[in-house]
């Protein structure tokens, strides 16, 4: 299992500027001791995806599935699990590039790439309800019991107050000892934040009180046939959790397909 992290922190050099600005470089001091899960996956069932949606964040919420988009134009979503069917959608202003979402009681919060512009929607009608500003990029969302936890390129999560949206702290990520940035889609799932590692096939799990990456989910056999796709851009991303039917939803940017999986423990000796 050592060797599957490590071979992870190699793949996270600096990466050439695409649709996001890239992380600093990793440093070269030895990992530490810690303990690191890996796991694989099997996949439960498979749902139609739309192709043309670049996703960002991906939220399940009422039998249903909340969705941004990126490129232009960038939208926020509601879609039908079942088929992938959009149900309802809003485009934002063609010069904004859409990023993570998360819905917080009666609101959706969506951000934006760059220039630190978020938005408020009715998640029921996504009717706009108001605008807050951050600072920094905007990459990732989600959130947990009492705060928005947001990524932005960096090897950070940054928390902020839902009703203030203002910023009340922030927790460096490692893996190895060694800082872990491109943390693009966040969902919290059982006192963890998961995230998507961009350009790559890794999910991980992040302890949210010490930034530490607890394990690794190994998704680079979910879609192996990828002909068609953008190797740049139409990478994995997209995570959803239905709580109740403790159900794991994942996708990419552009793939015609939602996965349901589940997760299996890789041991020792694989």
């Amino acid at each position: 299992m050592r060797a599957v992290v490590l071979a992870f922190i190699a793949l996270l050099t600096p990466l050439p500027a695409a649709a996001q600005t890239t992380a600093p470089p990793v440093p070269t001091q030895a990992p530490s001791a810690a303990p690191v899960r890996i796991y694989d996956f099997e996949v439960v069932r498979r749902y139609p995806h739309d192709a043309g949606a670049f996703t960002q964040g991906l939220e399940f919420r009422n039998g249903e599935l909340l969705e941004s988009t990126g490129r232009s134009p960038s939208t926020v979503r509601r879609v039908r699990i079942e088929d992938g069917a959009v149900i309802q959608k809003r485009e934002l202003d063609p010069s904004l590039f859409g990023e993570g979402l998360t819905a917080v009681g009666d609101r959706l919060l969506t951000l934006t790439w760059k220039g630190g512009e978020g938005f408020i929607w009715d998640p029921v009608t996504l009717e706009p309800k108001g605008e807050f500003t951050y600072s920094g990029e905007g990459w990732g969302l989600t959130h947990d019991a009492t705060r928005l936890i947001l990524s932005d390129g960096t090897p950070a999560l940054r928390f902020f107050d839902p009703q203030t949206l203002t910023e009340t702290g922030r927790v460096p990520v490692t893996l190895g000892g060694r800082p872990l940035g491109q943390l693009n889609e966040l969902e919290w799932i059982d006192g963890e934040v998961f995230a998507n590692v961009w350009q790559t096939d890794f999910i991980v799990r992040i302890d949210p009180a010490t930034g530490v990456v607890t394990g690794v989910i190994d998704l680079a056999a979910l879609m192996p046939d990828r002909s068609g796709l953008d190797p740049t851009d139409a990478v994995l991303n997209g995570i959803a959790w239905d709580p109740e039917g403790r159900r794991l939803f994942v996708t990419g940017k552009n793939w015609p397909t939602l996965f349901e999986i589940r997760l299996i423990e890789r041991q020792a000796s694989q």
